[in-house]
């Protein structure tokens, strides 16, 4: 018994032992090799799928390719070009494209500028680069955000040939595709070339011949490196880094280029340093102040774009000279009495007699807002809208020299009161309208019925909602500065309707003319009488009143206005044949310190005016 028990345990384990007690070789290797036989059954199994997986994919997705056979030029909105009275360029807007540019008329540094930091290895992988894919992977992990991207200057031209810019899984499957495909169709050079006179470098411009146009008068032959540098770093952010919307942006941009070539080697820290200092040629146009005015002259231009399949150019009232004195003033002036004052913002507007507009003035900086104060914004004119309250007076019988009492006067509970806190007795009007004395304006308005007064207003253009308050006479309803400017006009022009205009004429480039401006009927809103009455009014307020800093020495005539709590500062005036308005104020509404119509308004219009005038 016990040695059948010890047999028996001798077939389950003794057998596989050798004398002594030690294992026979390959006694548990067979079970190791087919664990490891199953692990890679499966894993072939299962790289076999995701393969499957994989191709169906990208055969799904390469079924759903758009058509590769033809590089068409893609479709776009006529260009626009603005030009001044006198045909200089004034701005460009919507989409300019240049000729194309072969590979072998490319400077070498600007291919190596694009290259180094846009695809620093696409002269070597083979649409999709690997290892530029792995390189921003690292990087972004290493910021914790999105710094990098693995997508090369090939896939780059797929997606702006052929896909949207959708960041979908599936058109970066597409991408891809349609990258190998433009590898294995076309070479290098080629690919390059196709891809650089079709990408987008901001402002409109489309390929880099467009780009050397717009932002540097020239050709691409002409770019001095660091030009060439300024464009290349356009194609990661055209908009943000356009030199016409951020020249030191732009600047900026390009000096990283010019690092980013150093580091591939392309450039020396000495040529660097001798690129840096070479000046931006930036085109010359008119101001970038200009802008407010070209805006606004494009918006009253878009229903004779649109007959249209050609690009367009728009001749325009603007006088570059004037344009540029308003915008020096505006801007010297205004910076003189910023800190002291507390004010931040300008507005000018000035116009022919018969409204059209030769300078434009819609704020301090445009880049930094585009909202036009002389057109957009709408203010409290003070008592420079007292020219309706006294038109309405000699329509309703008064005359210049008719005598009112400057007394403290009471309406709905509602008392006026002067700036200078005190009344001042009897007077003719002319007097009571050169020293703006409201409590006389008042009665004035309310001799004559507010009604009249609105209507007045309406007349002479005034289309913003005005309230029949008797607060009314001293300017308590928003006006812009544009249409003030132009009621103006129309006592200076001996009382003919003025509407602001600033196209003289719209045409195709290479067609028709779509518009042209011609003179039509003139509709009197001023019996002539009387726009000759206030014109004398208003030259004594030059004279011997308000308007005193306005002084030029001949006949110039003018009003000054300010609201309530110093918001908002006005002189709107005229002389010769030239009328232009001056507002002053913060786009917050807070007060100013002191800051009246009387005072940096009116110095602004007189350093217009008289530079204008030489």
């Amino acid at each position: 018994m016990a040695r059948r028990q010890t047999g028996k345990q001798d077939g389950k384990g003794g057998a596989d032992r050798k004398p002594g007690g030690a294992a026979k070789p390959g006694a548990r290797r067979p079970a190791r090799r087919g664990w490891v036989a199953r692990l890679a059954r499966w894993t072939l199994v299962l790289g076999i799928w995701i393969g499957v997986a994989a191709g169906g994919a990208v055969a799904w997705y390469a079924w759903d390719l758009p058509d590769l056979s033809r590089l068409e030029t893609p479709t776009r909105r006529p260009a626009v070009l603005l030009r001044t009275a006198d045909g200089a360029t004034l701005a460009r807007y919507g989409q300019l494209y240049g000729g194309a540019v072969r590979f072998d008329e490319l400077p070498g540094f600007f291919v190596e500028a694009v290259s180094s930091i846009e695809d620093r290895r696409f002269f070597e992988h083979p649409g999709i680069d690997v290892w530029g894919i792995l390189r921003a992977a690292v990087a972004n992990i290493r910021a914790g955000k999105i710094r990098q991207g693995g997508s090369t200057l090939t896939q780059q031209l797929a997606k702006n040939l052929f896909l949207t810019p959708d960041r979908t899984v599936r058109r970066k499957i597409q991408e891809a595709i349609v990258a190998l495909w433009l590898e294995a169709r076309f070479s290098k050079r080629q690919i390059f070339e196709i891809y650089i006179n079709r990408v987008y470098f901001g402002s409109g411009a489309y390929g880099v011949a467009a780009a050397a146009r717009r932002y540097f008068g020239g050709t691409v032959g002409d770019l001095s490196l660091f030009e060439a540098a300024v464009l290349a770093g356009l194609l990661k952010a055209p908009s943000r880094y356009s030199p016409v919307r951020d020249a030191d942006a732009a600047k900026e941009r390009g000096l990283r280029v010019l690092r980013s070539m150093v580091d591939a080697g392309k450039l020396t820290e000495a040529e660097a340093r001798a690129a840096r200092r070479t000046p931006l040629r930036l085109r010359a146009e008119t101001g970038t102040g200009a802008r407010y005015f070209a805006d606004w002259a494009l918006e009253r231009a878009v229903g004779y774009i649109g007959r249209t399949s050609r690009d367009v150019e728009i001749r325009t009232t603007m006088d570059a000279r004037l344009q540029r004195i308003a915008e020096r003033h505006a801007r010297t002036l205004l910076e003189k009495e910023e800190k002291t004052r507390r004010v931040s913002q300008v507005a000018l507007v000035a116009m022919s007699l018969d409204g059209a507009v030769r300078a434009m003035v819609g704020g301090r900086v445009y880049s930094a807002s585009q909202f036009n104060r002389a057109t957009q914004a709408r203010r409290q004119p003070g008592s420079a809208f007292k020219l309706f309250v006294y038109l309405a007076g000699l329509e309703a019988g008064l005359v210049p020299d008719s005598v009112f009492v400057d007394k403290p006067v009471r309406v709905a509970g509602w008392r006026p009161r002067n700036y200078d806190g005190r009344f001042h007795g009897a007077m003719p009007l002319r007097r009571a309208f050169a020293r703006s004395i409201n409590s006389v304006a008042v009665q004035v308005s309310e001799r004559a019925g507010r009604r009249r007064v609105i209507d007045a207003a309406r007349r002479l253009g005034i289309t913003t909602p005005i309230a029949p308050h008797p607060s009314l006479a001293l300017g308590a309803s928003e006006v812009t500065l544009i249409e003030l400017t132009a009621a103006y006009a129309a006592v200076a022009n001996g009382g003919v309707a003025v509407w602001p205009y600033g196209i003289a004429s719209v045409e195709a480039v290479g067609g028709k003319r779509l518009y042209r401006r011609t003179g039509g009927p003139q509709a009197r809103v001023i019996e002539k009488g009387r726009a000759q009455a206030l014109r004398r009014m208003l030259r004594e307020v030059v004279r011997g009143g308000t308007g005193r800093a306005a002084r030029l020495g001949g006949s110039e005539a003018g009003k000054t206005g300010t609201s309530q709590g110093f918001r908002d500062a006005w002189f709107v005036g005229f002389a010769g044949d030239l009328v232009a308005g001056v507002w002053v104020g913060n786009d917050d509404d807070r007060p100013m310190k002191k800051v009246t119509g009387g005072g940096l308004p009116a110095r602004i219009w007189r350093a217009f005016m008289r530079d204008a005038a030489r």
